[in-house]
C-alpha cells in the first residue's frame, strides 16, 4: 500500500519509531528477566547435571540482563519511573526463586539465605513507604558489590556438583559457593542497615 506521506515526513515517523523502541530496550530486558524467573523453576525440575547446567544457563543470562538493562538506560538517557519501579521488584524476584530451590534441596546454608530473604523484604518495604513520601534511596557502591557477590553465589550453588575443580575432584563449585553466600549475607547486613538508617532520618525529617 502506498503512503500518501512526504517521504521527508515518512522517514522521520520511522525514525521516530526506531528511537522509541531502542529507548524501551532496557524495560523489555527488565520484563525478559521476569519471564526468565519460571523457567529457571521448571528446569530445576530437569533429572541429574542436566538440571544444574540448565538452571546455570538461565540464571546467567537473566543475570544478564540486569547488568545490560541498567547500562542501556544510562547510556542511552532511558531511565523511567516504570524502570526504576520494576527493576530491583525483577532482581529480588530472581534471588529469592533461586535461593527457594536450593533450599528445597538443601544445597544452600540455611542461616544465610534467610537473611538474604529477609533483608530483601524490608528493604523493599522501606523503599514503597518512602517512596509514597516521594523519596528515593540511591543504590550505594557497596549495595552493587553485594548484588554481585550474591549473584556469583547463587549461580556457583546452582552449578553445584556439576562444576568440580581441578578436573572432577577437591573442590565443587556448592562448597565455593557456600562461602561466597556467607560473604553476601554479611554484605547483606551491612548495607540493610544503611539502608535503614538512611530511611529512617527521612521518615523523622518527615513527620517533623
Amino acid at each position: 500500500m502506498r503512503s500518501f506521506l512526504p517521504r521527508n515526513k515518512l522517514f522521520f515517523y520511522e525514525v521516530r519509531d526506531y528511537t522509541t523502541m531502542i529507548h524501551r530496550l532496557p524495560n523489555i530486558l527488565t520484563i525478559l528477566r521476569i519471564i526468565l524467573i519460571p523457567l529457571l523453576v521448571l528446569g530445576f525440575q530437569l533429572p541429574g547435571m542436566w538440571c544444574n547446567w540448565v538452571t546455570l544457563s538461565i540464571f546467567v543470562i537473566a543475570g544478564a540482563t540486569d547488568y545490560f538493562d541498567g547500562l542501556l538506560a544510562r547510556r542511552l538517557e532511558a531511565t523511567t519511573d516504570f524502570g526504576r519501579m520494576l527493576d530491583p521488584i525483577a532482581d529480588k524476584m530472581l534471588a529469592v526463586a533461586a535461593i527457594a530451590m536450593l533450599l528445597s534441596v538443601g544445597n544452600i546454608p540455611l542461616i544465610p539465605a534467610l537473611i538474604i530473604v529477609c533483608r530483601e523484604i524490608l528493604v523493599s518495604g522501606l523503599r514503597e513507604y518512602l517512596a509514597n513520601l516521594s523519596i528515593g534511596i540511591p543504590v550505594t557502591s557497596l549495595a552493587k558489590w553485594k548484588t554481585a557477590v550474591q549473584f556469583a553465589a547463587l549461580a556457583m550453588l546452582l552449578a553445584g556438583d556439576a562444576v568440580r575443580w581441578p578436573a572432577g575432584e577437591v573442590v565443587g563449585m556448592s562448597e565455593i559457593g557456600s562461602g561466597f553466600i556467607w560473604l553476601a549475607a554479611a554484605l547483606t547486613v551491612v548495607t540493610g542497615y544503611g539502608y535503614w538508617r538512611t530511611g529512617y532520618r527521612h521518615i523523622i525529617r518527615d513527620k517533623n
